[in-house]
């Protein structure tokens, strides 16, 4: 019997659109001793939350985190590769969950993962269309 378990982590923005990416890594849960960790990185130069619609979307994926038994985790950073990376290696994270790029669905059009891939060579990287 395997008794490794995965950690999954699933990169949010403040989208309700960000739902499908928290189901999909809910989804990969194996059993009740896999951790599903959902994150939304704000780089501090950003404003955060300077519209009502912001808040309601976060708001909204906290709800959706919750149900599905995971944290919702929002770190703000100057570096978002790094805490996303920091993040990841504190919480051993097997498995990355993240939308798309505009420029692609694959590992090789997604600029964010490919930067991480290079910190985190040993996880792997599901990147949902």
């Amino acid at each position: 019997m395997n008794s490794a378990r995965d950690n999954i982590m699933v990169c949010v923005t403040q989208q309700k659109t960000c739902e499908r990416l928290i189901m999909n890594g809910y989804e990969r849960k194996k059993d009740n001793k896999d951790k599903l960790f959902v994150i939304h990185v704000v780089n501090e130069n950003q404003n955060f939350l300077n519209n009502s619609s912001d808040g309601e979307a976060l708001e909204y994926l906290f709800k959706v985190s919750k149900k599905v038994g995971a944290d919702l985790t929002v770190i703000r950073a100057k570096d978002t590769i790094k805490a996303l990376a920091d993040f990841a290696i504190k919480n051993n994270i097997t498995q990355i969950v993240m939308g798309a790029s505009p420029d692609g669905d694959k590992l090789r059009d997604h600029n964010i993962a490919l930067k991480l891939k290079k910190k985190l060579p040993m996880v792997d990287f599901i990147i949902i269309p």
